[in-house]
């Protein structure tokens, strides 16, 4: 069947134009209608709405709490139509004083708790505003803000609520839109309020003057933040950031000379529940998924704190809302030492991210420093008070446009009545014997007469009076710019010193990122691994390899002479580097453990290669496709099981053996049996990565070794004959080397021997 319908180019769209559009429609409406907040009242849609809900159906904080429910139900008819649990969630967020500085909603009943449990049900839960939610709706019906309609056109709901104060920093916020995501702090209002302050009266003022004034976050569980004050300023100065955050304690004395800790404060989003779930794991570790007995670095971990902890209790209650006993072992220890054990290895200790990113006063996304923040708040506010100020300015010169009429009537009450009485239509024959205008002669009409009495003709010239030095004031604050920002000021201030309570978060740039490691003796070592992938160690160097025996069908991979305090590098078959402590290893003369057991291989990966060296050790890492780069072994340690992306490798090439940096050549050796020697200093230095072009091959042709020979020392290079396979071994002496020098990328030498190449080293 044909078919001839012709689609014209409205009816019609190609398929990739049409998901781009829809991609975009979508991602905008996550940012804009969901997950980040505007600058202006530092709230997202469903929060706005809630609370201008809670407004409309007269919660003020002085009245009666009404079921959570109906409060849901309203939101959800006339502004939010989306799931009920979805507007809950946002109002018992927002009613929770352990996850908002500043609640905004009153609760009453379970709102959940700081250790994770949820909220009763909507229909058992009570609720009604917050004092402090007077700061974003006191001045809504005001002419403050633009109302529009809401998703059937049946009701309006603000676009913004005039906030008295950046609620973007003082509650923060945390949203996750489509391609970005917020993580906004919160502060302390007098901090902020002071700050905001200080911007207005000086606008060329820098980010470093309202750090004076506003240090850092001020969270709602207290805590410490310890990070140096460069860390904090850079982050308020990018937009984006870490900051490390830690517990605070004290230590109670007991009898005899015994002690404990007393954990009063945690950091921000860390619960007593999962800090005693982490000491459970340290203490008493399960093997991890898919091993059948714990590792190593588990058993040390035990260790550890098992030698420094006895009793971990939870006491936490209404009258103490964090309060976790912890019993040394002995009261001997060093009281540092065990609270560094515990920072060191649980969330006692934790760092919170900085994302300060809002829908601007520009309506777009955008990554804010503080200063742009408070200079788009101070804008908005200031913006605000002259819409409020216009509002209230027409309201009095409408009154005072009636009361004039009033006036007029009352001294002609007399011919107002005749003229009332005689005429078939009142209204245009008041307006022309009296010179009224319409809405004046609708008034008299609609008056009683006895609003017309000598008593309320007194109050009438009182009234006048009253709004006419109203009107001169109101009038005087829009043509003068400074008085507006006085009033401005004033209005700040007053908040201050209303809504304001002191700092909870403890700012010590003084205190140490806590380390806790397991004491190493530095010792020689030998490490031993097999091809199949076990690893063991041995004390001390020197072992002769006869003497090293293998499971049945297994054989010698590396033999690595280092010593306890080295990182031990594994890189797998993807370019993934993996450290493993060397101390941890297990010794004797067993056939030791996997090496998969140790680290977490990522994706599939295979042991490659390993290497063991000082960390500071230059290497010359390099893969079979021909290239690579020059890094010391601190650049490819991690302190993660699942390793660190290393070396880039494309389809088919492999890790070759790293080389360590002897002298100032480099020798690379490829498959057809050339060889080329070029200087080190053409060779890339960085930490990782695919690195430059080290030999130029041909096409199929693969790099097969390399080295870094000291300048002194012999190359030799070993191998077997393409034909018989018999072993065979190329020596150069550093004279021999000189004609095999070239530039870097060349094609290089071919070796005088056909030799199929298996390794290269210096030295022997």
């Amino acid at each position: 069947m044909n078919d001839t319908t012709d689609f014209s180019a409205s009816d019609s769209l190609p398929l990739d134009q049409y998901a781009e559009r829809a991609y975009l429609s979508y991602a905008m409406s996550v940012v804009r209608a969901r997950a980040l907040p505007q600058v202006e009242d530092g709230l997202k849609p469903v929060q706005r709405r809630i609370l201008h809900a809670m407004n409309q159906m007269r919660l003020a904080s002085t009245a009666k709490h009404i079921k959570s429910a109906r409060v849901v139900g309203d939101v959800m008819g006339k502004y939010h139509p989306h799931g009920d649990s979805s507007i809950y969630d946002a109002m018992v967020r927002v009613a929770q004083d352990f996850s908002l500085r500043y609640p905004l909603v009153d609760g009453q009943g379970n709102f959940g708790s700081r250790d994770g449990d949820s909220a009763a049900a909507m229909r058992y839960t009570e609720c009604r505003l917050a004092p402090i939610a007077e700061l974003l709706l006191a001045e809504i019906d005001l002419g403050t803000v633009d109302f529009l309609p809401n998703y059937d056109g049946a009701f309006d709901e603000p676009q913004l609520l005039p906030a008295r104060l950046p609620f973007v920093l003082l509650n923060g916020a945390s949203g996750i839109a489509v391609g970005m995501a917020t993580e906004i702090p919160s502060h302390n209002l007098r901090e902020v309020a002071n700050a905001a302050s200080y911007l207005i009266r000086h606008p060329d003022a820098t980010l470093d003057d309202l750090l004076r004034l506003l240090p850092g976050p001020d969270f709602p569980a207290g805590g410490q933040l310890i990070s140096p004050p460069e860390v904090i300023r850079d982050t308020y100065a990018n937009g984006r950031g870490s900051l490390r955050l830690r517990a605070r304690w004290h230590f109670e004395e007991l009898a005899r000379g015994q002690w404990r800790v007393i954990i009063d404060e945690l950091p921000h989003g860390i619960s007593a529940k999962q800090v005693q779930a982490e000491i459970d794991a340290l203490t008493n570790p399960q093997p991890r998924t898919g091993k059948k007995e714990t590792s190593q670095e588990q058993k040390h971990l035990k260790q550890l704190v098992l030698g420094v902890l006895d009793t971990m209790r939870d006491e936490s209650s209404d009258k103490a809302p964090v309060r976790i006993v912890l019993e040394p072992r002995s009261s001997r220890q060093s009281r540092d030492e065990f609270m560094a054990v515990l920072l060191a290895h649980t969330s006692l200790e934790s760092s919170t991210s900085v994302n300060l990113t809002m829908i601007g006063r520009d309506g777009r996304p955008q990554q804010k420093n503080l200063l742009q923040i408070l200079t788009e708040w101070a804008d908005f506010r200031i913006v605000t008070i002259e819409r409020r100020t216009h509002h209230r300015l027409d309201e009095v010169k409408r009154r005072l446009h009636i009361l004039d009429g009033r006036m007029i009537a009352f001294l002609h009450i007399e011919e107002v009545i005749r003229v009332i009485r005689e005429s078939d239509e009142p209204k245009p024959a008041l307006i022309a014997a009296f010179a009224l205008t319409e809405v004046q002669a609708e008034d008299i009409l609609e008056i009683r007469l006895r609003q017309l009495a000598r008593l309320e003709g007194f109050k009438i010239e009182q009234e006048l009076q009253t709004l006419r030095e109203e009107r001169d004031k109101l009038q005087h604050l829009l043509d003068n710019r400074p008085a507006l920002t006085a009033l401005t000021l004033k209005e700040i201030e007053a908040d201050a010193k209303k809504y304001g309570d002191d700092r909870r978060t403890l700012i010590e740039a003084v205190a140490p990122v806590a380390v806790a490691e397991v004491s190493v003796p530095d010792e020689p070592v030998t490490v031993i691994v097999s091809k199949n992938g076990w690893i063991r160690s041995r004390h001390g160097h020197g072992i002769d390899p006869a003497t090293i025996t293998y499971k049945a069908g297994d054989f010698a991979f590396e033999v690595i002479e280092t010593r306890t305090t080295w990182p031990l590098i594994v890189i797998d078959t993807h370019g993934r580097a993996y450290t493993i402590k060397v101390s941890e290893l297990p010794g004797g003369r067993g056939d030791g453990v996997p090496v998969a057991t140790l680290i977490d291989f990522h994706d599939g990966g295979r042991l490659a290669q390993v290497v063991s060296d000082a960390p500071e050790t230059q290497y010359f890492f390099a893969n079979s496709g021909g290239y690579g780069f020059i890094c010391t072994l601190a650049d490819a340690t991690s302190r993660q099981r699942a390793g660190k992306a290393f070396m880039v490798l494309d389809n088919g090439e492999t890790v070759l053996p790293p080389a360590s940096v002897g002298g100032q050549w480099i020798a690379a050796v490829s498959a057809s049996g050339r060889i080329l020697i070029f200087p080190q200093a053409e060779m890339k230095v960085q930490a990782g990565g695919r690195g430059v072009i080290i030999m130029a091959l041909d096409e199929g042709e693969a790099l097969v070794a390399t080295a870094v020979p000291a300048d002194d020392a012999k190359l030799t290079i070993e191998g077997s004959s393409p034909r018989a396979g018999k072993p065979s071994t190329l020596t150069f002496t550093p004279s021999q080397r000189e004609p095999l020098r070239h530039r870097r990328a060349r094609r290089g030498t071919a070796l005088a021997t056909r030799l199929r190449v298996e390794r290269m080293y210096w030295g022997g």
